[in-house]
């Protein structure tokens, strides 16, 4: 079932419902109505025939010469029975009708039997309703003696058909299907007209969406409109945007990692090739090997970095943390450095009390040690590079500030971009490949912190790696043999 197809049924549903609703409001308040209408008749009729009898203290006298109106000049024309009775139930006068005096015999025995007034029934396959009014002198405080020829009280008792009524709520009802019918139809054309033209663009959507090939460059229509389906629209294209620029990178990402591989590969092929055109002393084979291991431990780090950046983000998040206190960990890692060259550049200024982090002390080690290379790499020696440990409300930190050249401010949203190279380093010729940075954030991004970095060209760069306060679930050795956390 369509889109269209279920919301036309679904405004045609309400909609019957509000029409069946009104229908049925409108039908009772008419019957109700009739109803009323009928009763004030009937009551008018009963009290216009009593007006025939003299009601006096020695009893009622009935005078039928002095009924207002003959029968068949009432409202309801020869449709009306009536009847005036004695107290015993003798008829005193009635309407001509032949089924009048059984009519209203079972009507007035109803009346007696204490059923309400009027009171509604059946004969002869159609609906009566009838009323009554007892007429008797007042009660006084000393009996007066019945006088010959009048009676102690009359019963006036009158019906007429429902015939009339059923038949204009029969014509209500019919009139009121007719026109719920109608206006659902007209509803039914009309809501799937509208629903065609409000969910045109999303048919247009799907078509482009259908036609699109392998061209990342293609988008979908623009709906022309500030509506829910612009909204969807440019959600859309935005994704596509997106997924472009991530094969844009994963192109280029494999194009420079195949760079990379290939100038070792390169120059290890070339050197090996030249050592074997003829026979070499010990010296320049050795001289040669080292070369070549040289090249091969290039490689083998950039195979490393390559691999661990083409992992996803659930396999970076490696087993193995252990708790540890960040300022000790950072003494640590320096004092392994104190046979460098750069050693006494170093400068490590620890905030006072235990710093405890959860971290993967390796990985955190391959962190470190890439931003530290990076200070003293782009730092001239004798330049001081300060290691600072600290915790604020954001988390725990360490910064590694240097005093050399600095990076561009234009370059810096692009640091942790595999293979990128600021031009300050080509151009000065400093080695590497541009990796470090770009595992380095995978590394803090797997741990749950994150890379800052400030810089002002020309005079140095300070770069924040944060930890988060809430260490994530530390791995016992059973739980990283089985692979399951608690």
């Amino acid at each position: 079932m369509t889109l269209t197809t279920r919301l036309s049924l679904f405004f045609l549903a309400a909609l019957a419902a509000v029409l069946v609703a009104f229908s049925a409001a409108l039908y009772v308040l008419a019957h109700r109505h009739l109803t009323r209408q009928l009763d004030d008749r009937l009551e008018s009729t009963s009290r216009a025939l009593a007006s025939a009898a003299e009601i006096k203290p020695d009893g009622v006298e009935w005078e039928p010469e002095a009924r207002p109106f003959p029968f068949t000049s009432s409202p309801f024309g020869d449709e009306l029975r009536w009847s005036v009775a004695a107290e015993g139930g003798s008829i005193v006068d009635q309407s001509t009708q032949d089924d009048a005096r059984e009519l209203l015999a079972e009507a007035d025995a109803g009346f007696r039997t204490g059923h309400r007034n009027p009171r509604r029934l059946e004969r002869a396959g159609r609906a009566w309703q009838a009323t009554r009014i007892r007429l008797a002198p007042e009660p006084t405080s000393r009996p007066v003696p019945l006088k010959h020829g009048k009676f102690s009280a009359l019963v006036v008792t009158v019906a007429v058909p429902l015939d009339p009524v059923h038949s204009t709520l029969r014509t209500l009802a019919a009139t009121l299907t007719g026109l719920t019918l109608a206006v659902l139809g007209v509803a039914l054309v009309t809501s799937r007209a509208v629903c065609r033209r409000a969910l045109a663009p999303v048919t247009r959507m799907a078509e482009a969406a259908h036609a699109m090939g392998t061209d990342l460059a293609e988008r979908l229509p623009d709906a022309r409109s500030t509506d829910e389906l612009a909204n969807l629209t440019g959600a859309f294209n935005g994704l596509l945007d997106r997924l472009a620029e991530a094969f844009e990178r994963e192109r280029r990402f494999a194009g420079e990692a195949s760079h990379q591989l290939r100038t070792p590969l390169t120059a290890l092929i070339g050197q090996i090739e030249v050592a074997l055109r003829r026979d070499r002393t010990p010296e320049e084979y050795h001289r040669v090997l080292g070369s070549v291991l040289d090249q091969a431990g290039r490689l083998r780090r950039v195979i490393e970095a390559l691999l661990f950046l083409a992992r996803s983000e659930a396999d970076a998040r490696l087993p193995g943390v252990e708790r540890i206190d960040l300022t000790a960990w950072t003494d640590s890692r320096l004092k392994e450095r104190a046979e460098s060259s750069r050693s006494a550049d170093l400068i490590f200024a620890p905030t006072a009390g235990e710093i405890p982090v959860a971290i993967h002390p390796d990985l955190f080690g391959e962190l470190f040690d890439a931003v530290l290379d990076n200070a003293l790499k782009y730092s001239a020696p004798g330049t001081t590079v300060t290691v600072r440990t600290g915790r604020d409300a954001k988390g725990a930190r360490v910064e590694i500030e240097d005093h050399g050249c600095g990076i561009a401010p234009n370059e810096v949203p692009h640091l942790f971009r595999p293979f990128f190279r600021s031009e300050i380093a080509r151009r000065r010729g400093i080695p590497g490949v541009g990796l470090g940075l770009a595992v380095a954030a995978r590394i803090a991004s797997a741990l749950g912190g994150s890379i800052d970095v400030q810089s002002e060209f020309g005079h140095g760069c300070r770069v924040a790696i944060r930890l988060p306060h809430s260490p994530i679930h530390i791995m016992t050795e059973n739980e990283v043999s089985t692979g399951e956390a608690r």
